[in-house]
């Protein structure tokens, strides 16, 4: 895909207000997160797809605080059911999906996102799990992967950021899916993308335990 957007292109006022609140937050020590990698994020080039576990409802800003781009989340459409959270999460692009079922207009708004040369993030667990980790995720950024041949870079979250309390995060580096997309567009396909996008996780969560350890 090509399309890559200038660093500040189309960064609404309340996303670069939600980033700018979230840095002086994170970064200033009242909730402090180490992202080991983080670079990786900084130097992550559109068109491209974020993927993280899901800690907290933080675990978006946390995110959108490392990257130069304005990345569009995929978020539950129930956000969008009142009138501010309709105003809220519109203005900061998210991208409303169905959860735990197929949604098509949902997968086609991500691949729009993507062809105009955004970064998706996604959350593939589909929902917030503190104790567990990609124990049932969804086959959907997988099929979004293998449509767009994108780079999929994933985040790994240790833990809910708390007051005071350094929280980790690890950034790894790209997910190779080739081989798959070679093989063509398929459940199949999309089931191997999902297990290997499991298994990044798990070494992810291993090499950031070392990580803490080190520090």
């Amino acid at each position: 895909m090509s399309g890559t957007p200038d660093k500040k292109k189309e960064h609404t006022f309340l996303y670069t207000l939600a980033r700018f609140v979230t840095r002086l937050t994170v970064r200033g020590g009242l909730f402090p997160v180490h992202v080991t990698g983080a670079e990786k994020i900084h130097q992550l080039q559109a068109p491209a797809i974020l993927i993280a576990n899901h800690r907290s409802m933080m675990d978006p800003l946390i995110i959108a605080s490392h990257c130069p781009y304005e990345i569009r989340f995929l978020g539950k459409k129930e956000l969008t059911s009142g009138k501010m959270g309709a105003f809220l999460f519109n203005a900061l692009h998210m991208i409303p999906v169905s959860r735990h079922e197929t949604d098509l207009t949902a997968m086609r708004a991500c691949i729009k996102a993507l062809k105009e040369g955004n970064i998706l993030g996604v959350f593939p667990e589909g929902t917030r799990c503190r104790d567990t980790l990609m124990e049932k995720p969804e086959t959907g950024v997988a099929m979004i992967a293998l449509r767009s041949g994108v780079p999929l870079l994933p985040i790994y979250i240790d833990e809910k950021p708390r007051f005071l309390r350094r929280t980790w995060a690890y950034a790894g580096d790209p997910i190779e899916y080739g081989d798959l997309s070679a093989r063509g567009i398929s459940k199949e396909t999309a089931e191997e993308l999902t297990v290997r996008i499991r298994e990044t996780f798990f070494r992810l969560r291993d090499e950031n335990e070392k990580e803490k350890k080190r520090s």
